[in-house]
């Protein structure tokens, strides 16, 4: 079973210099990126940023003050009725009955569009996966089981384009790691998603690439490794000395020694890193600090490379603003 696919170069949605003044205040200013197709797109910010004006603007339900929005290549002030034909859209809960059976809802909402069946509807419930309980009370659901019925429902009309805002809000771990395994299912077949969400961690897991948004403005737009390796990685070394090897490399001028609290590497990570000393150093600089270390005596434990996280990114862009 497969979802409309499209070429990979395809541009599905185009978001040009958009910009967006309410009461006098421009709110979104100037606001430029591009989804393509089968690529999951993450879009970050914190509470106040504009998130949530750019997707209402992205859904026709306000209009932009001045630039352009393209769905598929149309215009959603000038054509609004054929861009939108391409979005399916979730924005926070999905809007389901739980007095009905899953099965009720989606004939409830497949009524509110042209040309769908009993056949396209037992299609998306295969797609979501839920064959087992569509029959069963939507009041009888699990939080993430009705996640998936709301994304049943916006897939009623074979959109290119899946709109997620917050999608992982109230998923337990178990729930947010089958929503992760089940957008990528969908990217794979060839939808485009975007997802906007205030959980970093998630998104770098989750999408291909992102957009930060701050104060109506986008920060930065790129594939999450590219913008992660903007930061700089962390060198984490281990000595058999480890006061001789805190003063070997506080000795070396392109080496900085990273204090406790100073860094935001997983702690997980470190709990297994006994008497680890973190550094920012380049890489290319590990080799001859090795070889210094054994000149010296002093054995070299272990030495690794560790990628900073997109939260480090969003914190170093937005001067430490929170996000939530």
């Amino acid at each position: 079973m497969s979802l409309h696919t499209l070429s990979e170069t395809e541009v599905v949605l185009s978001v040009k210099e958009v910009k967006k003044r309410i009461a006098g205040k421009m709110i979104i200013k100037n606001v430029s990126f591009e989804v393509k197709s089968g690529e999951i797109f993450g879009f970050l910010g914190p509470n106040g940023s504009g998130k949530t004006t750019t997707i209402r603007m992205l859904v026709g339900l306000i209009k932009q003050t001045s630039g352009e929005i393209l769905i598929c290549g149309s215009d959603v002030q000038r054509d609004p009725e054929t861009a939108l034909s391409h979005i399916g859209c979730i924005v926070e809960n999905p809007e389901v009955y739980g007095y009905m059976t899953g099965w009720e809802n989606l004939e409830h909402f497949a009524r509110m569009q042209r040309g769908i069946g009993q056949d396209r509807i037992a299609e998306v419930v295969a797609i979501v996966g839920m064959q087992q309980r569509i029959r069963d009370k939507v009041k009888t659901y699990s939080l993430g089981m009705r996640q998936r019925l709301g994304i049943a429902q916006a897939l009623l009309g074979r959109p290119k384009l899946l709109i997620l805002d917050e999608p992982t809000n109230g998923l337990d771990p178990k729930g947010i790691k089958e929503l992760r395994e089940f957008v990528r299912m969908l990217a794979d077949q060839g939808m485009s998603l975007f997802i906007s969400s205030h959980l970093l961690s998630e998104i770098q897991l989750m999408c291909d690439r992102v957009a930060i948004i701050s104060h109506g403005e986008v920060l930065a737009v790129g594939a999450v490794d590219e913008l992660v390796n903007q930061t700089g990685s962390y060198v984490v070394w281990q000595f058999d000395d480890v006061e001789a090897g805190r003063k070997l490399l506080a000795a070396e001028g392109n080496i900085r020694l990273i204090r406790d609290g100073e860094h935001r590497i997983d702690e997980s990570i470190l709990a297994g890193l006994k008497d680890a000393i973190i550094t920012s150093m380049g890489a290319e600089h590990i080799s001859a600090v090795v070889e210094k270390a054994v000149h010296a005596g002093i054995g070299v434990v272990s030495v690794q490379k560790i990628a900073p996280t997109l939260e480090e990114l969003f914190l170093q862009m937005t001067e430490g603003e929170s996000i939530g």
